[in-house]
């Protein structure tokens, strides 16, 4: 359960949600330029774009969730249970993990064009990291400051989407989510016209957005983020865009005991506010509202060892007496 979206404001800024129903122990990785990012079936990158992003670390190599790289490219991945399907290795193909598949674009790809051209080639392999970590069922969202894209590696293949919207969350396959928009076109920021040729009181303000899903599903979460982005507003100066970034997540954000599932409950473990064109990495986590940011131009990206931050989790409140 997680929502990812594409913010163009001035800048690019691309931010997610992690929900889930625990922390796997993530943190903060720079990948500089020049730390080899050795890959199952295809040739080890020895140089490669840095990038900056929220991974767990495995045997001194980034599993990541997302991360920005240093042209402003960004990725994430997203839950897609019942729907992802991987495939054995083929002949004359890219044959990329799936969790080696964000370094793989974001390590080679300056931006969307560039990465939809390697897609073409693309076989996501159905090869687990170990015997103990099984394959996470996942699509992708890439996006840069002109447009984003969806890939699902389904039963009937390697699927490729034009994303107009910017968001992404989980099930269904992303043409339905986009179909069903259509249900909500008539949701507006400002007050409707009363056509109903008798007096109405207009007894509160947001009338317009009458209808809009309200629940944590994956099909209201993207209708909502969809209408909260389309209708944003905001400065263009980076701290007013990052705030309105957090915002927007926060309206499709899970509180503790809102989504049970069967081995506890799913809450937003994290989120993010990717800041493509300086490089910042934003983050806040369920127990510290605080932004934290990491600053990719502020290390060396010729460096030859990845660099970890710890996320800050304990809550830090400002006194203002």
């Amino acid at each position: 359960m997680c929502t990812a979206l594409s913010f163009p404001k001035g800048n690019h800024y691309f931010g997610r949600n992690l929900d889930l129903e625990g922390s796997y122990g993530e943190k903060v990785c720079l990948l500089p330029r020049n730390v080899p990012i050795a890959y199952r079936h295809e040739k080890t990158m020895e140089r490669h774009y840095a990038m900056l992003g929220m991974a767990v670390v495995m045997d001194g190599m980034p599993l990541f969730y997302d991360a920005v790289n240093e042209t402003g490219l960004c990725m994430a991945g997203l839950n897609f249970p019942g729907n992802a399907c991987y495939f054995k290795k083929q002949e004359g193909k890219d044959n990329v993990a799936p969790f080696e598949f964000i370094p793989w674009i974001l390590g080679q790809c300056a931006d969307v064009k560039e990465a939809r051209e390697r897609l073409n080639r693309l076989n996501l392999a159905d090869t687990p990291y170990s015997d103990q970590i099984p394959l996470a069922t996942l699509h992708w969202l890439i996006s840069d400051r002109e447009g984003s894209l969806v890939v699902e590696s389904a039963a009937d293949g390697l699927q490729v989407y034009e994303n107009p919207v910017g968001v992404l969350t989980n099930n269904p396959p992303f043409p339905y989510q986009l179909f069903n928009l259509n249900n909500y076109r008539a949701l507006r920021a400002d007050t409707p016209e009363n056509r109903l040729g008798t007096p109405l009181d207009v007894y509160c303000q947001g009338l317009g957005g009458l209808g809009l899903p309200g629940d944590v599903s994956s099909m209201s979460r993207f209708v909502r983020a969809v209408f909260h982005s389309r209708m944003s507003q905001c400065q263009e100066e980076e701290d007013g865009c990052v705030s309105q970034c957090f915002h927007l997540l926060g309206s499709v954000e899970m509180p503790k005991g809102s989504c049970r599932v069967e081995k506890g409950m799913d809450y937003t473990v994290y989120s993010c506010c990717c800041s493509a064109d300086t490089g910042r990495y934003y983050y806040t986590t369920y127990d510290n509202r605080q932004i934290t940011c990491v600053d990719m131009n502020r290390e060396d990206l010729e460096g030859t060892a990845l660099r970890i931050f710890p996320l800050v989790k304990k809550q830090n409140i400002f006194f203002q007496n």
